[in-house]
């Protein structure tokens, strides 16, 4: 399940990505797919840096690609060594996300490219709403992002605004009854029937659903 939309990267052949934030691995597994990119992914947990080690164990032909531990406040990095970031979920998680978006402006190419998605602000502010402990739990969400407030932030940095696009329209609900139900958010029945069916429409990408989730992601 992707959120950032690669061909929308312009990726080349002999290019450099960094999957900042990388979690389990799901853009660089995507980036390590596509071939000639040199993709490396990086994370804080290293519970999530080794499952996505893992995840490239079924795909032994994959080439191109490391994993990292390391922190988004002090990259391990030279200067100017990506051509492309991708930053997905990750800024709402940190409380000094600014000091972030000054490492991602090190260490990208003057003429590189940042990619970042954050969740929209309002179905975020229900789940805040629902449940106290969806945002107060360690490692969790600890702002809202208003849509003006990061692009001022992104666009200190030097960087201009190429495109946007919203994403995972139909999994705003399951997100409310998870907030909602938040003590049995695991293993209540209702959620798990949801669970099914987002993992279904993953899988087999049917019409119905599409449109669905085309009409859903605007709003």
């Amino acid at each position: 399940m992707l959120t950032i939309t690669l061909d929308r990267l312009s990726l080349r052949d002999g290019m450099c990505v960094l999957d900042l934030g990388c979690g389990r691995g799901r853009h660089l597994r995507a980036l390590a797919g596509r071939g000639g990119l040199s993709a490396i992914g990086l994370d804080l947990s290293f519970e999530d840096a080794a499952a996505a080690r893992a995840s490239f164990e079924d795909a032994p032909d994959a080439q191109g690609w490391s994993v990292t531990l390391g922190d988004a406040l002090r990259l391990p990095f030279k200067d100017a060594s990506f051509d492309r970031i991708i930053c997905s979920e990750v800024l709402e998680h940190l409380p000094d996300y600014e000091s972030a978006l000054g490492e991602v402006a090190r260490v990208l190419k003057p003429d590189g490219e940042l990619a970042v998605s954050v969740p929209r602000a309002w179905p975020e502010a229900i789940c805040w709403r629902l449940s106290e402990d969806y945002h107060n739990t360690p490692g969790g969400h600890v702002r809202i992002f208003k849509e003006r407030e990061l692009r001022a932030a992104i666009e200190a940095r030097g960087f201009a605004l190429s495109g946007r696009h919203f994403a995972h329209g139909l999994h705003s609900p399951y997100w409310w009854l998870k907030c909602a139900l938040w003590r049995r958010r695991d293993d209540h029945p209702v959620i798990r029937a949801y669970q099914r069916f987002l993992e279904w429409d993953i899988m087999k990408r049917p019409r119905l659903t599409r449109w669905m989730e085309a009409a859903a992601n605007p709003i």
